[in-house]
């Protein structure tokens, strides 16, 4: 997202630690996260081939669950995905639901969604046995830089599902903006929750830029009183008034309290693994929490 945008939040998290110690044991257990921080750049075959291979290094560190960034097949803002896009569930997710198979790895992807004439900038949750567990409509689209536009989703209280790691939750990007969208999925009491980001600015706002993306994250966190793994991408967008702002990576982790980790990659490419204690368990419920 661009400077402007964002600008009001940086500092906000001021207080949270900019590299988190270990998670305190919460007795619910933990879940080992890769942020699959990939190149972007609308080739959706190239994308596939990239979520693959990363899968197989989040894998290879010992990963649980992997997220990846916003709109990984045809990146934000791009209108091709109105000729391309398909529905969901449909071929895209029965593809993506095959690597998560063969890997053994439960995967969040932000992908574009075509629903009749509409089109949804989405994140889908695929278990490792390729099932479809949850999907997300990005609410907060902001309007007027595409043309159409994408279609707004509805609502965030059922962006989740009850997996073997807790409840995991779904977010897009700018989503994390509104607190009105924030804390409808709050109250369903995630036990995690997963960002896909696009963070675009122009190239000479890099690194810096990255500030108001890892603020972001930690405000979510504290606010869902969960962890939060916000997953951005490497590369440029290729169309809109915003087309050549750099995507600029430096994807984080923030626990519950805050506290985030050290950011992964400015402009390239990289798969961490991040240990997170659960926020709390299903069976706790689904009332509001304290906020």
């Amino acid at each position: 997202m661009h400077p402007r945008l964002v600008s009001v939040v940086v500092g906000l998290t001021a207080a949270a630690c900019s590299s988190m110690p270990p998670a305190e044991e919460t007795g619910l257990g933990s879940v080992r996260l890769a942020a699959c921080q990939i190149l972007v750049d609308g080739d959706r075959d190239a994308a596939f081939e990239r979520i693959d291979r990363a899968m197989g290094e989040a894998v290879a560190q010992g990963a649980q669950v992997a997220c990846f960034p916003e709109a990984c097949l045809f990146g934000w803002l791009n209108p091709i995905a109105y000729r391309l896009a398909d529905a969901i569930p449909g071929p895209s997710t029965e593809r993506l639901g095959q690597l998560a198979r063969r890997h053994q790895l439960m995967i969040a992807v932000g992908m574009a969604e075509r629903d009749g004439v509409h089109l949804h900038n989405a994140v889908v949750l695929i278990g490792k046995d390729g099932s479809l567990l949850a999907h997300h409509r990005k609410i907060n689209i902001m309007e007027g830089l595409m043309e159409p536009d994408y279609t707004a989703g509805q609502a965030a209280s059922s962006s989740y599902a009850d997996t073997e790691f807790g409840r995991i939750g779904l977010l897009i990007c700018a989503d994390t903006f509104d607190d009105s969208i924030v804390l409808q999925l709050g109250a369903a009491r995630p036990g995690i929750v997963l960002v896909p980001y696009g963070w675009a600015a122009p190239a000479e706002d890099w690194p810096e830029h990255g500030r108001s993306l890892h603020s972001w994250i930690s405000h979510t966190a504290l606010r869902v009183q969960a962890p939060v793994l916000g997953v951005d991408s490497a590369g440029t967008l290729t169309h809109g008034p915003w087309k050549g702002y750099v995507l600029g990576g430096q994807s984080a982790f923030s626990d519950s309290a805050g506290a985030r980790s050290t950011p992964m990659a400015d402009r390239k490419p990289e798969v961490r693994v991040f240990d997170a204690s659960l926020a709390r368990s299903p069976e706790m419920g689904s009332h509001d929490p304290e906020m």
